[in-house]
């Protein structure tokens, strides 16, 4: 009788001692059951957390709008500002490559052969001369005279391009000189003709954000000299020309990439709206 009374005590204390660990769904309670009165300990729901609300969150949300609303009226400055970078550059994309480029410029190493041999028909052509003279006062033979006589005019006849071009291919030294003379000339007419009355490449230094190429020190003589209206003049060697070109080429990757941002602004405008920051580039003139 004591030993069931012992036992009954402790199973009455190890279901008091009993808790809900974590993790452990609780059991559920059979259909008609009625709560029992002795079970107070029940777990309530723990309260949901509340957030506090920072005391500037009606300013920043003020700021914001304030943001989105001013967003149409920088985007038309943007528009207009890209559209105005378009129109003073657009003259980049009628340069000719070929002829700033000079592909057909005769070398160093050709010039110096051509006047070599220029030299050398010259040297004959004067000893030729001097042995005629010489046999006119009796010094030689006549018929030494007489053959240098001939070889006098001959060499003359060489340098007659007509017939030179006769009995060889090669361009004389004075072919060459034009040549470069006719280039040259060619590609100043060409950079006075981009430049125009306003200059090109000092305008299209404003588009150096888009193409960090332009803002090399190299540049900086031309882009003087552009603003001063006389870049063309101040081309006379073919380094400036080169020189000239490369910036034209970085300039006209700065134009492309312009132009993609000018229509992509154009794009986010028409998608939300903002008619008024819609803009077409103008016609080039």
């Amino acid at each position: 009788m004591a030993q069931n009374q012992n036992a009954a005590e402790t199973l009455t204390g190890a279901a008091q001692g009993a808790v809900l660990r974590p993790g452990r769904s609780a059991d559920p309670v059979p259909a008609g059951a009625k709560p029992d009165g002795n079970q107070e300990n029940t777990i309530a729901p723990a309260p949901a957390p509340q957030t506090e609300v920072p005391a500037n969150t009606g300013s920043r949300l003020a700021g914001e709008v304030e943001a989105q609303s001013a967003d149409p009226v920088q985007a038309e400055s943007r528009q207009r500002t890209l559209r105005l970078m378009l129109r003073q550059c657009d003259r980049v994309l009628l340069m000719d490559f070929d002829l700033l480029a000079m592909n057909d410029w005769p070398d160093n190493f050709s010039v110096a052969s051509a006047r070599r041999s220029r030299d050398l028909l010259i040297f004959s052509a004067l000893v030729a001369a001097i042995i005629f003279l010489s046999g006119l006062t009796g010094f030689v033979p006549a018929w030494v005279a007489g053959g240098g006589f001939g070889a006098f005019v001959i060499i003359l006849l060489l340098g007659v391009p007509a017939v030179r071009r006769i009995y060889t291919s090669e361009p004389s030294y004075l072919d060459l000189l034009i040549r470069r003379q006719r280039m040259m000339r060619d590609a100043r007419k060409h950079a006075e003709h981009l430049e125009g009355k306003e200059g090109l490449i000092w305008q299209c230094a404003r588009m150096a954000d888009f193409n960090p190429a332009l803002k090399n020190t190299r540049f900086s003589r031309l882009l003087r000299l552009s603003e001063q209206k006389a870049l063309p003049r101040a081309l006379s060697r073919r380094e400036h020309v080169r020189v000239y070109l490369i910036y034209l080429l970085e300039a006209e990757k700065a134009y492309g990439r312009v132009q993609a941002a000018f229509f992509e602004g154009n794009q986010n405008a028409i998608d939300r709206g903002w008619q008024k920051a819609v803009a077409e580039p103008e016609e080039r003139t």
